[in-house]
């Protein structure tokens, strides 16, 4: 098993990995995160040989992390120079397009990432998926439906796969009609039935935003056209993916809804590390299946436009979207006016191709003003 570097060490991926490494006894040799609170300071104090990387301190932060002497370092250059010492896994758990430039200084490493890192492929997808295999590269996904739809096609040729399906839980809306949505608040936007995640996540849960970013995910990873890319709303979130193959038969990933699951499978992969706990308890379980409905949740549908019209599109949907969720969580929009803001962007930036991380920030900072723009027409 290859040591570790966890960036995004205090946010829910990183603490969770954290307690993933500690149980199988993985070495922890990196890690970062954007703020030097005290819990980084923790972090690096209960792994005391490991480096530290510090994005974005305050004055008093960066003072304090001094303490760590030569091993801290400052700045989002110094996240990915811990991303790109060869021979690691890399665990991203950042949020934001941040993420994308430790990804690529992974993958053009040799290394293995363990990509929670939405961003990554979503905003970045050419440039990412160029870099894979670069020196034994290569990406372990840690998304739950990921991770799933990994393991149900490892050592399947494509051809015998026909479709692939991810699983949403269908957010705390589901069932609702368009004028009960258009009614949401952000603090109903935030209760998660089955989750528990950051902010912007949960309400992109809520608008199936989430699934759209991870519907475009699926076809960088695994190659698969999105029309050969489904979602279907599973509230019990217990079946994580489902794959169907050529002659019809259906094979699904089931288990408890738990990322240190998926972590420990990205950490470990291909063995599998024992974890003690009691066997699921299948007897009394229940499994429902509801179509999608693009009409109330038209996110989902602008994902599905964004990644097939390509190019530059998913970057423009995904900073857009972060645009129009902090607008809505701040009390400024309203929560159906998140898909309007990103509609509005998307048709006014124009699609380019991207060909290094460069084009991708570029694409970034123009959508975000851009929507930025259509916020005081919602």
């Amino acid at each position: 098993m290859r040591p570790l570097a966890v960036l995004g060490a205090t946010g829910s991926i990183g603490r969770q990995a954290l307690e993933v490494a500690a149980d199988i006894g993985a070495e922890v040799v990196a890690v970062a995160a954007r703020r030097g609170s005290d819990e980084l300071l923790a972090v690096a104090a209960a792994h005391p040989a490991a480096r530290v990387a510090i994005a974005a301190p305050s004055g008093d932060e960066r003072q304090r992390a001094t303490q760590l002497g030569s091993r801290v370092a400052f700045g989002a250059d110094a996240v990915a120079a811990l991303a790109a010492e060869p021979g690691l896994t890399v665990v991203n758990g950042i949020v934001g397009v941040a993420g994308l430039a430790a990804s690529a200084a992974a993958l053009a490493a040799g290394n293995r990432l363990a990509l929670a890192n939405k961003e990554s492929l979503v905003a970045g997808g050419p440039v990412v998926s160029a870099l894979v295999g670069t020196g034994g590269s290569e990406i372990v996904p840690v998304d739950s439906e990921h991770s799933a739809l990994f393991q149900l096609l490892a050592g399947r040729d494509g051809h015998e796969v026909r479709r692939l399906v991810l699983t949403a839980s269908g957010g705390p809306f589901r069932g609702f009609t368009a004028d009960q949505v258009a009614a949401a608040t952000p603090a109903a936007a935030l209760r998660h039935p089955t989750w528990r995640m950051g902010p912007r996540i949960t309400v992109d849960s809520a608008t199936l935003m989430n699934k759209a970013l991870e519907v475009i995910e699926a076809h960088h990873l695994f190659g698969y056209s999105y029309e050969a890319i489904d979602v279907v709303v599973h509230p019990q979130s217990l079946v994580h993916g489902i794959i169907e193959l050529s002659d019809g038969a259906l094979l699904a990933h089931f288990g408890e809804p738990d990322m240190r699951i998926p972590l420990r499978f990205a950490l470990t992969h291909p063995q599998r590390a024992v974890r003690p706990a009691a066997p699921f308890p299948l007897a009394g379980t229940s499994l429902t299946f509801e179509a999608p409905d693009f009409e109330v949740f038209p996110a989902l549908r602008l994902g599905y436009e964004a990644g097939r019209a390509g190019g530059s599109a998913p970057a423009v949907l995904i900073a857009a979207e972060e645009i129009a969720v902090g607008a809505f969580l701040a009390g400024r929009i309203g929560f159906s006016s998140i898909a309007v803001v990103v509609e509005h962007t998307l048709h006014d930036v124009a699609i380019r191709d991207l060909a290094s991380v460069a084009d991708v920030l570029a694409v970034d900072a123009e959508a975000r003003a851009v929507a930025t723009g259509h916020l005081g027409s919602c």
